[in-house]
């Protein structure tokens, strides 16, 4: 098992850096379309949708996707920023207020209108903050950056709890989550930005040195937004009763199992980047 799932890691891993620096931008943003549709698959079965309210769900979801990207090429840099801001702010409002208390409750939503409107909370804002975050300058490293700290928390969660995990994280949502996973994911987040650091250009640069604990501590809040991301499409499959998003990717299962923490931290970097700019 863990060999499939490294050797299909390592060939995603592959092809989205080779699509991440070779992609011209129009190109990136029809694989983001196809990979917020994929998602909407995914989330259409976990949301108890079959046959052709599926294939609506996911048609209407690659169509939001595309009227994002259209009306991003027509309208002006401010009514631009503040759509992203508007989508960036549904994101932020799921994840910082409605998950949490959804996780806490355990609430069990039935009804699929509601997990459809969640679905395209998650997805959407996704895919736009895969693409205003690969524009920023210095393009696609910002990108690539944020999508490395997820990745690394999660690799350190990992071995981290097969190696030492004892206290349950939350057995009732995912019992292979434990607390011990969590410090290796802090821990292996913290080395992954001093590594970054030391080879950036702010390291000669004595008077950057105060910004260092501040990316640590944005690293440690960003270790919590994936878990929640994580613990949240846990407890949406849980609910749906089946035990990975889909077969899409060998050991890994579907593209939601592979993207649940960026679900939940990407959409708030490029939230922090654009508010950033309004300052």
């Amino acid at each position: 098992m863990l060999k499939s799932r490294v050797i299909t890691a390592t060939a995603l891993l592959a092809l989205l850096l080779a699509a991440l620096f070779a992609l011209p931008f129009a190109a990136w943003a029809i694989l983001i379309a196809v990979m917020v549709a994929q998602g909407a698959v995914e989330w259409a079965r976990l949301s108890g949708l079959s046959g052709a309210r599926a294939n609506a769900y996911w048609g209407l979801t690659l169509l939001l996707m595309l009227g994002l990207l259209w009306a991003n090429t027509a309208a002006a840099g401010a009514q631009r920023l503040y759509l992203h801001l508007a989508v960036y702010a549904v994101s932020a409002l799921l994840w910082l207020i409605i998950v949490p208390a959804w996780l806490m409750a355990g609430w069990k939503v039935r009804q699929p209108l509601l997990m459809a409107l969640t679905g395209w909370a998650v997805l959407i804002p996704t895919g736009l903050a895969m693409l205003d975050l690969r524009a920023a300058d210095p393009s696609p490293w910002i990108l690539l950056f944020v999508m490395g700290l997820v990745w690394m928390a999660d690799i350190a969660a990992y071995f981290a709890g097969r190696k030492f995990g004892k206290n349950k994280l939350a057995p009732s949502i995912s019992p292979g989550k434990t607390w011990e996973g969590v410090a290796g994911a802090l821990l292996g987040v913290s080395v992954y930005v001093a590594l970054v650091w030391s080879f950036s250009p702010y390291f000669s640069h004595r008077e950057m040195l105060p910004i260092l604990p501040i990316l640590l501590l944005a690293a440690w809040w960003w270790v919590g937004l994936a878990v929640i991301g994580d613990l949240f499409e846990s407890a949406i499959k849980r609910q749906a009763g089946v035990k990975d998003s889909g077969a899409l990717l060998p050991g890994h299962g579907g593209l939601l199992d592979r993207i649940d923490a960026l679900t939940s931290t990407l959409p708030l970097a490029a939230l922090a980047m654009l508010l950033q700019k309004l300052a």
